[in-house]
């Protein structure tokens, strides 16, 4: 008997599964360390994957 295996995830498709950047500021503190900010790709809240969509039977013709 097969065995069932769970669908691959779905990738982002606005981020394409890179759902987090570093984003420099520019410059450096008063320690040398390189300032940055974390953002996070507004489609998928930082996952990378979002949900499968479904769609009602005859919606997609």
């Amino acid at each position: 008997m097969a065995h069932r295996t769970p669908p691959p995830p779905r990738i982002c498709p606005a981020c394409d599964g890179f759902a987090s950047v570093a984003v420099t500021l520019g410059g450096r503190d008063h320690r040398g360390h390189l300032r940055t900010i974390t953002a996070h790709c507004p489609a998928c809240q930082g996952t990378g994957t979002t949900t499968a969509r479904r769609f009602p039977e005859g919606a997609r013709a």
